[in-house]
Formats: C-alpha cells, sequence, structure tokens
C-alpha cells in the first residue's frame, strides 16, 4: 500500500483545501483583510501571478499585488533555472499569512507542481500510455516522473517480476495509467499491462505467419538447466539444450546469455497451447549425414575424452560426433573397476570403429583393438604339460584361479590339487596372493580359458605305494576327520582318507556316528576293500577284532540268498544283524545284511553309478550350471573365466548316504 503521505503529491493537506475563518467575539472576521486593497478578493491555496522585487539573504521578495509582499526561498528555483533577479515574474501559491512577521506566505514550487498536476490531468486519462523517468526507489515500487511523480508497484514493472526493481533508476520508461485519484492527487501506473496488451497484438500476429523451418530472430528472456526461453515477439519459444549445438553442451548458458539477441529455426509449433519449439544446431548440416564414409567400420581414428562414467569414456571424434568405449572394449587383458583408471578428460586416445547406429547417433569404440590381443598367442605360449609360476587371484568353491601373467588367468579345479586328499574348499591348501608352480593341462583359446593342475607335478601314488602298502584284512589305526550322515573319514595317513560306513561302526544298529566316535579321535579300524580305480579305501571298526575266517564265512552266508533264490528255497538268516552292502562304491556286495536294514539302507549298485572323476562333457555343463546357480556370488565377482565348468566333484552331494560315501571317500 503507497504511503498517505505519499500519495498526497503536493504535502497539501484536506484542511489546507479549505478557507478557513476564525472568529473571537462571535462575529466571523477575514485574517487577510488588513493585508489588501480595498475591493481586493483573495482565496487561499489558489496561484497567484508576482513579480520579484528584491532579493534579501537566501529568499526573494514576491509582490503579488497586496498591501504587503511575500517571501519565497531561493532553493524553489532548480539550478538549470538560475537564480531570479527583481523584476522576474513568477506565479506562487498563496498559502496564507504570518502573523508574527506580517508576511504573506507564498510557495512557488507547490505551484508549479499544482499546474504540472493540472496539465496531466487535462491531457491524460485512465488507460492512457505516458512516458517518463523512474527517479525513485520507494517501499513496494518505482516513482516516475511524467510531469508529475507518479507510482509504479514492483508487481507491475514488468511481465516476470525482476529481482532488483532498482536496475530500473534514471531510465525512461512506458507505462499505463491504471487509476487516476484526484482526491489525493494520486496516480497508479503499469508497465506490465502495457506490455501484456503489446504482446497480446504481436502474438495474434506471430501466430499468423510463423511456420516451421522458418528463420527468425528473438531475444533471450530466460535460461534454464533443460533450455533457453526466446521472445520471437508476442511468444516466448523454448530452444531444448539438445538442440542449441551438434556437439556436446553442459548447460545452456556454455551457448547463450540473458538479453542476447539470436536467430533460430522453427522446428514446431503448437497454436491450440500457443508453444514454440527452437534449434540453433538445424540452421548448419548435422555431421551425421555422412557418418559411414567418414568412420567406417574397422577403422581406426584420433579422438579426446569428453567425459568418463562409471561404464566407460566417451571419446569426441569430431564436434558433433561422439562414441563410446566401453569398459569391456578398454583392454585385452587388464581388469578395469573404472575407466579413470585409464583415460582422463582431455586425454587423446586412438579408437577403432567397431559399430554405427545413425538411427540413434551412436558410434561404438574400442581401444583394446588398437593393440594386439595376447589370447591368440596363448595356445602355442602355453601347451599341455607346460610348467607355469603363478599368483593366487582368486578362490572359488570349486577351484582357485591362478594369474599366470597380466590379465591371463588359469582355473586350478579342487579335483587337480590333490592326489589322495579330500579337500573342502581351495583354501585348505592356497590363499590370496600366494605363488604357486602349476602344470598346464588344456588351453581353451576360443573361450579364453586355461585348465591347471597342481598334483600332476607329483606322481599318483595311488598307481604306486598306496595299494601296495594297504591290503584288505590290515588292521590300521587312524584317526577321525570327518563325520557324516552316512559315516565316518578316517585319515590313515597324512592326505590319505578311508571310509568308515555308518553301518560298520557297531555290531549293533549306528543311528548317528556321533555314538561311537568324535573328530580326532584315534580308532582301530580293518581294512575292507582297497580300490585303484576309484581311488577310495573301506574301513570297519566293528570287524576289526574279527578273523579273517569270520569275514569269509559273513562274505558266503550274504551270497547265499541269491542261490536260494535260484532253488526256489528261503534264504538263510544271515549270522550278523547288520554289515556293510556296497558301501565301497564299487565290485557289487561285499557283506550281507537283514533285508530291513538293506532297505533302509538301500542305494544304487556300484556298476550304475556314473564315473565321478571321467564324466562326459554335457555332464560337466550340468555341474557348471549347479554351481553357478548355487554360488552366484562367487561367480558373477569373477572375470568371464570364473564360468569355467567344475568338475564332477564340485557337484552337490546326493542323500542316499552309501552313494555320498562313495562320491567322498579317499
Amino acid at each position: 500500500m503507497v504511503d498517505r503521505n505519499l500519495l498526497r503529491e503536493f504535502d497539501i493537506s484536506d484542511e489546507e483545501f479549505s478557507t478557513a475563518v476564525f472568529t473571537e467575539d462571535g462575529h466571523d472576521e477575514d485574517p487577510m483583510a488588513s493585508f489588501l486593497e480595498e475591493g481586493q478578493e483573495y482565496v487561499l491555496n489558489t496561484i497567484v501571478h508576482g513579480k520579484v522585487i528584491d532579493i534579501v539573504g537566501d529568499q526573494a521578495v514576491v509582490d503579488v499585488g497586496y498591501k504587503a509582499e511575500g517571501l519565497v526561498p531561493l532553493n524553489e528555483w532548480d539550478e538549470h533555472e538560475g537564480r531570479p533577479v527583481p523584476g522576474d515574474e513568477v506565479e506562487v501559491l498563496l498559502e496564507g499569512m504570518d502573523d508574527d512577521t506580517g508576511e504573506i506566505l507564498l510557495s512557488r514550487r507547490k505551484a508549479h507542481r499544482m499546474r504540472a498536476w493540472e496539465n496531466v490531468i487535462s491531457k491524460h486519462a485512465e488507460g492512457d500510455v505516458v512516458t517518463g523517468r523512474v527517479t525513485k526507489k520507494i517501499k513496494g515500487g518505482l516513482l516516475v516522473d511524467i510531469g508529475v511523480n507518479v507510482f509504479l508497484p514492483a508487481s507491475q514493472v514488468d511481465i516476470r517480476r525482476p529481482s532488483d526493481i532498482g536496475d530500473y533508476l534514471d531510465t525512461e520508461i512506458q507505462c499505463m495509467i491504471l487509476k487516476i485519484d484526484e482526491g489525493r492527487r494520486n496516480i497508479v501506473v503499469s508497465r506490465r499491462k502495457l506490455i501484456e496488451e503489446q504482446r497480446a497484438r504481436q502474438k495474434e500476429k506471430l501466430l499468423s505467419e510463423i511456420e516451421i523451418g522458418q528463420v527468425r530472430k528473438g531475444v533471450v528472456k530466460n535460461i534454464a538447466d533443460f533450455g533457453a526461453f526466446v521472445d520471437l515477439g508476442g511468444i516466448d519459444g523454448l530452444l531444448h539444450i539438445t538442440d542449441m549445438s551438434w556437439g556436446r553442451i553442459n548447460h545452456p548458458s556454455d551457448m547463450v546469455r540473458i538479453d542476447d539477441t539470436i536467430e533460430v529455426m522453427v522446428l514446431n509449433v503448437d497454436r491450440d497451447r500457443e508453444k514454440i519449439a527452437l534449434g540453433l544446431k538445424q540452421k548448419s548440416p548435422s555431421p551425421w549425414e555422412n557418418i559411414g564414409e567418414k568412420y567406417p567400420e574397422g577403422s581406426r581414428v584420433a579422438g579426446e575424452v569428453v567425459n568418463v562414467m562409471s561404464y566407460g569414456a566417451f571419446v569426441k571424434l569430431e564436434e558433433g560426433i561422439e562414441g563410446l568405449v566401453h569398459i569391456s572394449e578398454m583392454s585385452w587383458t587388464k581388469r578395469i573397476n573404472h575407466p579413470s583408471e585409464l583415460v582422463q578428460i582431455g586425454d587423446k586416445v586412438d579408437v577403432v570403429v567397431l559399430g554405427i547406429n545413425r538411427d540413434k547417433q551412436e558410434i561404438s569404440l574400442g581401444m583394446k583393438q588398437t593393440q594386439p590381443n595376447p589370447w591368440d598367442q596363448v595356445a602355442q605360449k602355453y601347451p599341455p604339460g607346460t610348467m607355469v609360476d603363478g599368483t593366487v587371484r582368486n578362490l572359488t568353491n570349486y577351484g582357485a584361479f591362478i594369474e599366470i601373467e597380466e590379465g591371463i588367468d588359469g582355473l586350478l579345479h579342487i579335483s587337480d590339487m590333490s592326489w589322495t586328499r579330500k579337500i573342502g574348499h581351495p583354501n585348505e591348501l592356497l590363499e590370496k596372493g600366494q605363488q604357486v608352480s602349476c602344470q598346464v593341462l588344456n588351453v581353451d583359446q576360443e573361450r579364453k580359458r586355461i585348465a591347471l593342475g597342481l598334483k600332476q607335478l607329483k606322481q599318483d601314488p595311488w598307481e604306486t605305494d598306496i595299494p601296495d602298502r594297504y591290503h584288505p584284512g590290515d588292521v590300521v589305526v587312524g584317526k577321525v576327520t570327518k563325520l557324516t550322515n552316512f559315516g565316518v573319514f578316517v585319515e590313515l595317513e597324512p592326505g590319505l582318507e578311508g571310509l568308515l560306513h555308518i553301518s560298520e561302526l557297531a555290531e549293533h544298529k549306528v543311528d548317528s556316528p556321533e555314538e561311537i566316535v568324535n573328530v580326532g579321535d584315534d580308532i582301530e579300524v580293518k581294512i575292507l576293500r582297497v580300490d585303484r580305480g576309484e581311488r577310495k579305501i573301506g574301513l570297519s571298526k566293528k570287524k576289526a577284532a574279527w578273523s579273517k575266517e569270520e569275514i569269509e564265512a559273513e562274505e558266503t552266508q550274504a551270497q547265499a540268498p541269491s542261490a536260494g533264490a535260484v532253488a526256489g528255497t528261503a534264504p538263510a538268516p544271515p549270522k550278523k544283524d547288520s554289515s556293510l552292502k556296497g558301501g565301497l562304491g564299487g565290485g557289487g556286495p561285499l557283506f550281507s545284511m537283514p533285508a530291513a536294514e538293506a532297505e533302509a539302507a538301500a542305494e544304487p549298485e556300484a556298476d550304475s553309478e556314473p564315473e565321478a572323476d571321467s564324466g562326459t562333457e554335457q555332464e560337466a555343463a550340468s555341474v557348471a550350471e549347479a554351481v553357478a546357480e548355487s554360488e552366484p556370488e562367487a561367480v558373477a565377482e569373477l572375470e568371464p573365466e570364473a564360468a569355467e565348468e567344475p568338475k564332477a566333484e564340485a557337484a552337490p552331494e546326493p542323500t542316499e548316504p552309501e552313494t555320498e560315501a562313495e562320491k567322498t571317500e579317499g
């Protein structure tokens, strides 16, 4: 709200407009009568003509035709008017008289303001357009001199309220008169209203003329992160950041500034919604038009790195043409976690064009293709049987990856770590960073995989002394190393274990091995079977004290039911109430057991069991899938070679007790 005193433009109160009289004895008396010649009339707060008759100090003595003269301060003459001199004609406002000095009170400044007001009122009405200079910034707006000071509210300065209306000081502007209050001698004007009406006329004209493809001049009015708004004369069109340049732009301010006059092409016109899309780059041909001719696939070109992301680096080949070097196309051998390990913004690099998608305006580039692929020479460099030294780079549940040179890894499968020891996880033998020597078993150059062996560095003891040192019927002492639901593993010597099946723990039926033994116990066992082909040793605790004759008798009795069945006679009951049947995984049953127990412990015959160490290629692929499903995190963290098919020993253990024993024994 405008200050009331400010709106009283001439500093004249309501009382000043009245011809005040006063009485002392109840009779009206004119206080100016003593100043007037006989027959003279006067009206307070009116303009009268006078003449300067003298200059006294800083005041001019002015004769207005009354008995007494009035005084007007010299500061009521502007500097450009010059100092008054006797004889000058002046117009002054008759304000009253000073009883103490006997002088008439006059004001030249107020007379000028009143004349200016009368002049403005006589020439202008509400709705007229006036021109004036901004003279002062006040609370709520600006003062504009159009002959008298008028009020321009801040909300009416422009269509979009400026950040600082003080920027308009001492500038000449056009406004529309919104309201004239003659009683308060106040005028309110609006520049915004004038602009809106002008833009409405311009908008109507522009929409009737504008067409797609035209090039027009405009003024940048606003800038946002996504583009710039350009005033075409009545309508603001949007110049999107993607339509500013064929090249890379970080922000629209890189291309344009507010109040810039620019030429733009009309890309689209929505007359119903009064929206116009503009473009700058469309004024020049697209560099993608003949991209295939300039950069054929397979060609080697030089470029500059302009952006680095987690998935790759963008390389500028020319203005407006950028290609992506994916992180997987940066090096043949180096394991790269982030492209910034190899390149930085501003680097000059050589790349090979891998592919072009003209519709999407995309180019795939490669950096590693500028260098020879080391895998092309791996088969020749590391034939099977080669001895190599490497570093353990990673451990999985089915093996260890050994780096034999930078970026070249081989898989040391868990089954190729020891001839005799049952290894549950590679960390039982190896640790990350350890230096090891291995033998190359196989090279799959096409799939970029190398199979390594550790146990192959030594002679297979199963082919030499184990069958010579351990014989069926021998009683030996071993240490319990592992308990399972189907039996006990017993270490006979470092790296060599035998399986003590649960049925061979005691004469009576045992539900759990923990009832009889514990891990770490030293126990006496009898060797039942040494299977060189299966690399397994079958043990028995309950038969450790049996004689050879007792064991042979049980074997004979175990075979009796078959003969009886052929003859049509009922089989004789066994001598013992529990015994091992096929528990060692090969060659058919060695001992018989009661039918109830046989049914409870039933398992496939050894002849039908698949070979664990010599599975087909199809079986290896199935195992690899099982490993990938059961260990997704371990596989995900590896390089492509981590998908190496684990051997059959890495497969999940079967649920049948005796089959499990056969797969894990020895």
